[in-house]
């Protein structure tokens, strides 16, 4: 019973880990990606569909992002999905593909950026804190159920506590790992 319980806890804190890097995958850092756009929502004859199901992303050089689609008519929805983001993007047409530079960050917006992704990361600290708590909860309506002793209760609130531990810890290193590739000039 135990097992599982903790074995939920940690896959819902991978599940936490995994969520996190991705969301910082999104973010801008003054280097080409193509997470940065593959997420935009385009209207592609009348749906919204993801930006990498109507186009193929590719970033052949550190500070340019390549775009073509495989529908030509998807052209003008495309670079305007990309006007429309919060990502300060100015894509340029050439009638067969877009071309999207991404301008060096300043010092000011690195700042902002570092405080933005600190934002995420709390956030995802959270999460896996609730995912303790959830874990702790059930042990302790099996141990209230007499299904485990207290003895077991504890032991596993330690093996929570351990993998809480481990992955704030390894929430905390892909941060440092972010803000450093941010503020790298």
């Amino acid at each position: 019973m135990t097992a599982e319980v903790i074995e939920l806890a940690h896959s819902e804190m991978e599940k936490a880990l995994a969520a996190f890097r991705n969301e910082l995958a999104r973010t801008r850092t003054g280097r080409a990606s193509t997470a940065l756009v593959e997420h935009l929502q385009v209207n592609y004859y009348g749906a919204k569909t993801p930006l990498r199901q109507v186009a193929g992303l590719a970033a052949p050089e550190p500070r340019l992002i390549v775009i073509t689609p495989y529908d030509k008519t998807a052209l003008h929805e495309i670079e305007k999905a990309i006007q429309t983001s919060d990502l300060g993007l100015t894509p340029m047409n050439d009638g067969k593909i877009i071309r999207v530079p991404i301008p060096e960050l300043t010092e000011e917006r690195r700042r902002e950026l570092v405080r933005h992704v600190r934002k995420e990361a709390e956030k995802f600290r959270v999460e896996i804190r609730n995912h303790r708590r959830d874990s702790n909860e059930m042990l302790k309506d099996l141990n209230k159920d007499k299904s485990i002793t207290d003895d077991e209760l504890r032991q596993s609130e330690v093996k929570v506590q351990q993998f809480t531990t481990d992955y704030i810890d390894k929430i905390d290193k892909v941060l440092a790992a972010k803000e450093a590739e941010i503020m790298e000039v």
